[in-house]
């Protein structure tokens, strides 16, 4: 598997390097935005490890340039802990973050999370599945989603929440539920995390984000499909 790490702190990448090399994965490096861009042009990606802050074009730009042609798991790192930082790069695009400095078993195993998820995806059931609530369909063979007929483009870590509440529409997911089934880990303070999902899911399948007809808030609860023949 092919994983782009692009830091433009060149010790920080080749550290990135050993460890995942070490896991069997095959590297590609880049030292800022504008390198990852044409990387990702130019190789056959399974994941992409973008620092934030580096020069000609930074992580945030550059996530959001792939993100307009490629669902691939991007996971972002970086030197901030506060919760904008984090947030920032959830909303243009980015399916985990990590900040610096980093745990390398941490590191390693959020990578393995978010490949386990990306290639393995529609591997569970030899026959397709469809689940629909009114004109959204989520087709978790062709893992494809569209609404009137209309195909939605969504990152991995957005199919599996819209799947996972589409398959149980009308049942009521708490935040910490849906982490835990979304991204198979442990739930510590998954609030913020999911709630950016969230609001990214309902700005691409809702004509009106802010009055949704398919993906609800049940306040102080969590969130739902609404069930529509």
């Amino acid at each position: 598997m092919n994983i782009l790490v692009c830091d433009d702190d060149r010790e920080i990448a080749g550290a990135i390097e050993i460890y995942l090399r070490n896991e069997g994965y095959n590297v590609i490096k880049a030292y800022d935005g504008l390198e990852a861009l044409e990387a990702a042009k130019n190789n056959d990606l399974q994941l992409i490890i973008m620092d934030v802050m580096m020069p000609n074009m930074d992580g945030v730009q550059a996530t959001l340039k792939i993100r307009e042609t490629q669902n691939i798991p991007i996971l972002m790192l970086s030197a901030k802990t506060e919760d904008y930082d984090k947030i920032t790069g959830l909303n243009v695009g980015a399916d985990d973050y990590i900040t610096k400095p980093f745990n390398p078993l941490e590191l390693v195993a959020r990578v393995k999370s978010q490949l386990r998820r990306y290639t393995t995806l529609g591997n569970i059931a030899p026959q397709k599945w469809i689940f629909q609530s009114g004109g959204l369909v989520v087709d978790d063979e062709a893992k494809q989603v569209t609404v009137d007929g209309q195909k939605i483009n969504l990152t991995p870590i957005e199919f599996g929440i819209i799947k996972l509440l589409c398959e149980n529409a009308g049942k009521v997911f708490s935040m910490s539920q849906i982490y835990e089934a979304v991204w198979n880990e442990p739930a510590y303070n998954p609030e913020n995390t999911v709630a950016v999902h969230i609001r990214r899911i309902r700005e691409k399948i809702e004509i009106d984000p802010k009055n949704p007809r398919y993906l609800k808030v049940v306040w102080g609860i969590g969130y739902k499909i609404e069930k529509i023949k």
